[in-house]
């Protein structure tokens, strides 16, 4: 059960833009600070996004994906890209994030990221994952200051892009219609980027992590929670997207998404995703990491 936590400042969270090659294939750079007694830890229900990798020191965060059992995570984790509702709590402790968008995957990870989706993954028990626990190095016992550690993240991840394979176009093409909200279906999105459905499939799988239609899905839910998010007050009818046909096909996404109905969602507290979507939308225009629109990559990359 997610509990509210009794001290109002027990959740810091700020966001930074990623340097100018980074930016094509990240969302933001993050730092998460948190003050709570582990017995009565900060908690909240993280919505579906994109990958993240995480670095924490202080208490071990607890977290679960869907209806898994909740786990003490390690270290360095990476949380693929999701499709349902993320538990994570944590105590006391201090957390560096970077959010992966597909191009970042594709560039960053050798394995398609189907392979991780709904996952919690240790980095450096996957091979294929382990050059991005080289970040734990930049962070070390994270005593130095933001600016710092922020410069030392992005050299490690601008070492990792010099040997990346090639940039793929058709991922960033994808992902550029993908959140246009005029996109509506399947066969629209094959059609505005000119591949087939076949092709888009692969694409899909390979970088989203997801099928087409699964995403189109997702995109329409979040940009609804999104609206919820910036304005708790706001009824849930007035949140709804406009690609929803009626108000049951949004509750039933809500329960595929989040696992739960919107009223219960509603009740309960969100001490890190509601510090999550201001900081957000005020540094970086998207309220949601999914909701990001992606940078065209440099045709040198």
């Amino acid at each position: 059960m997610v509990k509210p936590n009794d001290n109002p400042a027990a959740v810091s969270l700020r966001f930074f833009t990623p340097c100018e090659v980074l930016r094509p294939y990240l969302t933001t750079i993050y730092r998460l600070t948190t003050i709570a007694p582990i017995a009565d830890p900060v908690a909240d229900l993280l919505h579906p996004e994109w990958a993240n990798v995480r670095f924490v020191t202080g208490d071990p965060a607890i977290a679960a994906i869907g209806g898994e059992p909740r786990r003490t995570m390690p270290r360095a984790i990476m949380a693929g890209p999701s499709s349902r509702a993320t538990y994570f709590a944590c105590g006391t402790m201090r957390a560096w994030g970077v959010g992966l968008l597909p191009t970042g995957w594709q560039r960053f990870v050798a394995t398609p990221a189907d392979a991780y989706a709904d996952r919690l993954i240790n980095l450096v028990e996957v091979t294929a994952l382990r050059p991005l626990a080289r970040i734990a190095e930049a962070i070390g016992d994270d005593t130095d200051s933001e600016e710092v550690t922020l410069t030392r993240i992005e050299g490690q991840l601008l070492a990792l892009l010099a040997d990346a394979p090639r940039e793929d176009p058709l991922v960033w093409r994808a992902h550029a219609a993908l959140v246009d909200d005029s996109v509506a279906s399947v066969a629209e999105w094959g059609a505005r980027i000119g591949v087939s459905p076949r092709t888009l499939e692969r694409i899909s799988t390979r970088a989203f992590g997801f099928a087409p239609k699964l995403l189109l899905r997702r995109q329409r839910f979040l940009r609804s929670l999104a609206r919820f998010m910036l304005n708790p007050q706001m009824q849930w009818t007035h949140t709804i997207d406009h690609r929803y046909c009626d108000q049951p096909q949004f509750v039933r996404d809500f329960a595929r998404f989040m696992g739960m109905g919107a009223r219960e969602y509603a009740a309960l507290p969100h001490p890190i995703l509601e510090a999550a979507a201001r900081a957000r939308m005020a540094h970086a225009g998207a309220a949601m990491q999914g909701l990001h629109a992606p940078v065209a990559p440099s045709r040198s990359a």
